[in-house]
């Protein structure tokens, strides 16, 4: 990006040379084809380099390592070349005197030869480029924000100065490559309004002759806000498959971890990077192209390729940095790597250099040997002495934040008041996300803690309280809707869903006129996930999803059914809302992608809506073929996933909908995951398993863990006559000819028949995972399962978590007395 396009250009613009005064330290610059001929000609003449001489040199010696491969650049020999320290004093005598547009270039050129930040010219430049700033024209600008972003001050007072000029200036912009690198410079301070003006004006300029950078940029830019645009995104995607058979490693591990993280291109664009990451694995020639293939590649390759990259990752192990280190500990965490052998060599590799990892690197690196499950105490002895280290050096907040978190996930369970101390005086600096982490961390620290429980628990509960009054004042001076949902979008956790809902949800109701077609996918998203059933908040979504169902785009639609599906809410407008919707869906099918599909006909079949068109589509043979070429693209994780979703929408269709004649083809799937629950009581259940026998006059007239056709799996079964008995499942067998088969790994056989007016009955203990967080209300997934299991002949019993938990049953009598009532005045 914005690289010299050769040495005549540079010429052109910065210098005015005329025929009759001659420069002949000039011409011989011009000629020059290596760095080491350029810096010989600069020791032959100190004393004649002028402003222009020095400035041409130095952007010469980055044009020389541009286009080399990384493992190919002389960034060492340049550095270390005692002429090189002569250009560097002569620039910086010279700072003042340097125009704007050969200021930057300057500016880029050292930081792009690895000129340390700390460095006395490097801060010059900026000190001036500063002072200076508001004479900078846009592109001048925008290349100028490049390098600050290189160095890593993305948030500093400067580049906030420069957002602001970027508000008053932003209709100027005629140039999509200054918008773009613009974009991506300000992400991190760019105000949700400034965020919204760059999309609209990225959408105006993006076309068809776009560049790749151009787009790649734009991705990035939505990358960093969390924003999912799927116009502008479309746009993008257009403009790099055009260009992804021209692109190397470099542009296509940058495009495949966007798309990665966002995990919103389709079905042919992650094809097309799967199938040229492929082809580039035999031009990896050195560590760093081979890193960036590998993170790429890992997450969407099978098995076999899997196993093929591994193998060549130990020929690089030796040559890998920190960074390459972490990014292929980290990728391998992604895919659930069983390679013991290269995670401990990856690890080996990393340990003599703990010392020089960034605060960021050891928190990441923490993570992802947790969840690689990697057992060994004096490494983590000596990680988490680097982390109390870092603690006491960084200033960040994002640092502290990240690596508290770290520590909470060590096996060690101390928590020395330091580290609180450290915590504390970050905390008012937090935004909602990060006080959610440190919550979380310190909840985790709480349940760990044995010998230091009371000294430290006091402090946590304080810590813990000035968490809540932060987060309860951020959202006090909260006054936008839009401002409240990004703020809150990526808030999980018991301190949050617990203690701040409430206050959240009042919020939202205050805000109701602000709800609009913009927000509802997101609004109908954090709803979901807060758990929370406002009728108040569910009419108004299904109202303004009616009313501006044209300017709703097809990836939007499913957010906004997902909380009247997953919630169990119907209503009469959201009825008119489900048929309005579906007949989108219909209309524009082509757009998504089978695994989006089969999520969205899933939710509506257990909101009990059956589009026969729909369901006709999924469980066609060319579909379904598409959808398993798809699963080879996702990793295990997402796979799985998609697969279940299909799982459960075979299921619905087929009890609910027989007359689709669709086959039930899910048994193999259904058992292989069987084998891998492990299916037991908890002590809740044990409880109720031991009063039920009494109740029913024992063991013999009660089943634990049935699993009945179609594989639902029910706490407790048993079998009532005609009369409301008992009936005893030995006598039963005898009396069928031990035709039943029981267990986990067979389901009941519902037609073995039954004496006649005897009845299955299905008892299941219902947690607070069933219901509504503010609600005894059923969700979407408990309520289909009652009506799946009463379609297959059980009489259903629940018992809710509030009822057996309750003042009024804490006695053997009282319970047994409850389960009488459920058992045989329920089902008379």
């Amino acid at each position: 990006m914005f690289r010299l396009r050769g040495v005549s250009s540079f010429l052109r613009r910065c210098l005015h040379v005329g025929t009759a005064n001659r420069d002949k330290v000039l011409e011989q610059l011009q000629v020059c084809s290596a760095e080491k001929q350029l810096l010989e000609l600069v020791g032959k003449n100190r004393t004649k380099l002028t402003r222009d001489h020095v400035c041409l040199a130095i952007g010469m010696l980055w044009d020389f390592q541009r286009d080399r491969l990384h493992y190919q650049r002389n960034l060492k020999y340049i550095s270390g070349h005692p002429e090189f320290l002569t250009l560097r004093v002569l620039a910086e005598n010279r700072v003042t005197m340097i125009d704007d547009v050969m200021l930057v270039d300057m500016l880029y050129s050292l930081i792009r030869l690895k000129l340390e930040p700390h460095n006395s010219l490097i801060q010059q430049l900026i000190s001036e480029g500063w002072r200076r700033l508001d004479g900078f024209s846009m592109p001048c600008l925008s290349k100028f924000a490049i390098c600050l972003t290189d160095l890593h001050h993305q948030q500093s007072p400067l580049m906030g100065q420069i957002v602001s000029i970027l508000s008053q200036r932003l209709s100027s912009i005629d140039d999509t490559r200054v918008l773009t690198t613009l974009m991506i410079s300000v992400a991190q301070l760019a105000s949700p309004r400034l965020q919204d003006a760059l999309i609209i004006k990225a959408d105006q300029f993006l076309d068809s002759a776009s560049s790749f950078n151009d787009s790649r940029r734009v991705v990035q830019f939505l990358r960093s806000i969390r924003k999912v645009h799927r116009p502008l995104l479309e746009k993008c995607n257009k403009i790099i498959l055009h260009n992804i058979h021209t692109m190397g490693v470099d542009d296509i591990s940058i495009i495949a971890g966007m798309y990665l993280f966002l995990q919103i291109s389709t079905f042919d664009f992650k094809l097309a990077i799967k199938k040229r990451l492929v082809e580039l694995i035999d031009s990896c020639n050195d560590p760093v192209s081979f890193t960036k293939l590998f993170v790429s590649l890992a997450p969407i390759a099978n098995e076999e390729m899997i196993e093929r990259l591994e193998n060549l990752a130990f020929l690089w192990l030796d040559d890998l940095s920190v960074q390459q280190t972490v990014a292929m500990i980290e990728t391998l965490d992604s895919i659930r790597c069983k390679n013991h052998a290269l995670i401990q060599r990856l690890v080996s590799a990393i340990e003599p250099n703990l010392l020089i990892c960034r605060p960021i690197e050891v928190a990441r690196l923490t993570q992802s040997l947790y969840h690689l499950h990697y057992k060994n105490p004096e490494f983590f002895r000596k990680l988490r002495q680097v982390k109390i280290n870092l603690l006491g050096r960084t200033v960040l907040p994002y640092e502290v934040i990240a690596i508290i978190r770290a520590l909470s996930l060590m096996p060690s369970s101390r928590l020395e008041e330091d580290v609180i101390k450290r915590v504390e005086a970050v905390v008012s600096q937090c935004s909602f996300t990060n006080l959610n982490t440190v919550a979380f961390a310190i909840g985790k620290w709480v349940r760990k803690d044995e010998s230091h429980g009371i000294s430290a628990c006091s402090s946590c509960v304080s810590l813990l309280q000035n968490i809540t009054h932060c987060g309860l004042k951020k959202l006090q001076a909260i006054d936008r809707l839009d401002l409240l949902l990004d703020e809150v979008k990526l808030t999980l956790g018991h301190w949050f869903g617990e203690t701040l809902v409430e206050e959240m949800v009042d919020l939202l109701h205050k805000m109701i006129d602000q709800i609009n077609w913009t927000n509802l996918p997101e609004l109908g998203l954090f709803l979901t996930r807060i758990n929370h059933i406002c009728p108040l908040l569910m009419e108004r979504i299904a109202s303004v999803a009616i009313k501006d169902v044209d300017k709703i785009h097809p990836s939007g639609i499913c957010n906004i059914m997902l909380p009247f599906s997953y919630m169990n809410y119907h209503s009469v407008q959201v009825d008119e809302m489900f048929d309005i919707y579906i007949q989108l869906i219909i209309r524009n099918i082509s757009f998504f992608d089978p695994h989006l599909l089969v999520y969205i006909v899933n939710l509506l079949a257990e909101a009990d809506y059956f589009p026969e068109q729909l369901v006709r589509k999924v469980f066609s043979v060319d579909f379904l073929s598409k959808l398993d070429a798809q699963l080879e693209t996702l990793n295990d994780i997402l796979s799985i996933r998609a697969r279940t979703r299909l799982r459960d929408l075979n299921r619905n269709v087929c009890i609910q909908c027989p007359d689709f004649q669709v086959p039930w083809f899910h048994s193999d799937f259904c058992q292989e995951m069987l084998k891998k629950d492990n299916i037991f009581l908890s002590p809740v259940r044990q409880q109720i398993h031991r009063l039920l026998a009494e109740v029913l006059g024992g063991n013999d007239y009660i089943q634990a863990a049935v699993v009945t056709p179609y594989y639902y799996t029910i706490d407790f079964e048993c079998i009532l006559d005609t009369n409301m008995q008992p009936l005893s499942y030995s006598k039963l067998r005898t009396l069928q000819g031990d035709k039943v088969q029981w267990g986990k790994a067979s389901p009941v056989n519902m037609e073995d028949k039954l004496p006649p007016g005897a009845q299955r009955v299905a008892v299941n203990f219902l947690g607070p995972w069933a219901f509504t967080k503010n609600a005894s209300h059923f969700l979407g997934k408990t309520a289909v399962k009652k009506r799946h299991l009463e379609i297959l002949g059980y009489h259903v019993v629940h018992i809710p978590h509030f009822e057996w938990n309750s003042m009024e049953l804490s006695t053997n009598d009282a319970w047994k007395k409850y389960l009488k009532k459920k058992l045989f005045y329920s089902s008379a």
